[in-house]
């Protein structure tokens, strides 16, 4: 098992085989999270699963469920996903309605609470209230489809959000997502992210464990 503060790997259940999907998650069973990404074909063009299948999931999964709402009006939805269990849940700041409200009901659920940002969204209205997220996460790539290429304009991003929740005494972890891997993950550690969503880079694999450890061993080596 990981350790506590080690670098989180959460593999992203886009790039499983939805067919064989219980199997698919005793296979990532070393990773510290199971990234659940729920879309509407509304707030993004893709339609997934919505709260049936995470329902399944979290009774199946080995580890705990990172819940990812690319939906419109989170507000309403949002805390349905935290009453079936799920550990983390995160919606989308440009589609909620009072981001803070949802983030402190989500709380008095018992999940984590997360907000995520688009490549182009920004992030400086967040600094002054980072305590009442558990995590941000930064879009590396548009939100809707899995396998696109990383974004590293949107580093500067991440760096900001790092050097004010460290500025700050802020506990939020910073998560990062889209086309996360072997060869970009370096990037988004130096930039402070520390929870990282990788999909091909592990459900692509020969050997899902080595994959996870590896990406674990090259983010923690180039910790912000």
């Amino acid at each position: 098992m990981p350790l506590p503060d080690a670098p989180r790997i959460n593999p992203s259940i886009l790039a499983a085989d939805f067919v064989n999907m219980q199997a698919e998650l005793a296979r990532i069973a070393s990773a510290d999270f199971v990234h659940v990404d729920v879309m509407d074909n509304h707030f993004v063009p893709n339609l997934t699963f919505g709260p049936q299948m995470v329902e399944r999931i979290q009774a199946t999964s080995p580890v705990p469920l990172d819940v990812h709402l690319m939906i419109s009006d989170p507000d309403r939805w949002a805390p349905g996903y935290a009453e079936l269990g799920a550990a983390s849940v995160t919606f989308h700041l440009e589609a909620a309605a009072d981001a803070i409200a949802l983030a402190r009901r989500l709380r008095g659920i018992g999940s984590r609470a997360g907000v995520a940002v688009k490549p182009g969204t920004d992030v400086d209205g967040l600094f002054e209230h980072l305590h009442e997220f558990d995590q941000i996460l930064v879009m590396t790539v548009e939100p809707g489809f899995g396998g696109q290429g990383f974004m590293p304009e949107t580093m500067p991003k991440l760096r900001r959000l790092a050097d004010e929740s460290r500025r700050r005494g802020a506990d939020v972890w910073l998560q990062v997502d889209g086309g996360i891997g072997a060869d970009t993950i370096a990037q988004a550690a130096e930039a402070g992210a520390d929870t990282f969503v990788a999909g091909s880079a592990v459900f692509g694999a020969s050997d899902i464990d080595e994959a996870i450890r590896g990406l674990r061993q090259t983010a923690a080596a180039h910790r912000h």
